[in-house]
């Protein structure tokens, strides 16, 4: 009877792992499918000071099944706001909040949107003693990556998985 109970279990094991990877089911980074064909070749279009968020795109779009290319029939990735902001809690221990909005868009080949702006933002906080300044300054830079780092998947998972608003067309109707 024992080996009649394990061979049920693995049964049912066997059964719902199917069942979930039948319904579409997927652990999050395992994501079978690339990007939508309309956004299989794209250009990018960032503020100056946005080198390293440009970097981790590119890295991370080709891994979606983007194809990054100059060429003038690309849909381009518009950058509206790049917007770093430190906050400081100041006290015995110095809290130091860091974060980063990024607005976007997506553009046909003509510069006519095709989706709404959309914003994504990465929170990141820590403490430090202000006599350990040489502290601060390494885990800033660290946590500054991080949340680059944090907003470029942000925007790949968005375009990968066609989740942004279709931009709306304000036609007026002849009468």
């Amino acid at each position: 009877m024992h080996l009649g109970k394990r061979v049920a279990a693995i049964v049912l094991t066997c059964g719902l792992a199917t069942s979930l990877v039948g319904c579409g089911f997927h652990l999050k980074g395992t994501n079978p499918t690339v990007a939508p064909v309309a956004y299989s070749k794209m250009r990018l279009a960032l503020p100056a000071q946005a080198e390293e968020l440009q970097e981790k795109l590119s890295i991370y779009l080709g891994a979606a099944g983007v194809q990054l290319s100059n060429s003038n029939d690309a849909y381009l990735l518009r950058v509206l706001d790049y917007s770093p902001r430190r906050l400081e809690l100041n006290g015995k221990l110095v809290e130091t909040m860091l974060r980063l909005n990024v607005t976007f868009r997506i553009e046909d080949a003509q510069g006519n949107p095709v989706t709404e702006p959309r914003t994504v933002v990465a929170t990141r906080s820590y403490q430090y003693d202000v006599a350990t300044v040489n502290t601060d300054d390494q885990e800033q830079k660290f946590l500054r990556d991080v949340i680059i780092d944090d907003v470029a998947q942000q925007i790949v998972r968005q375009i990968s998985s066609n989740r942004l608003p279709a931009a709306s067309t304000s036609q007026t109707a002849a009468p």
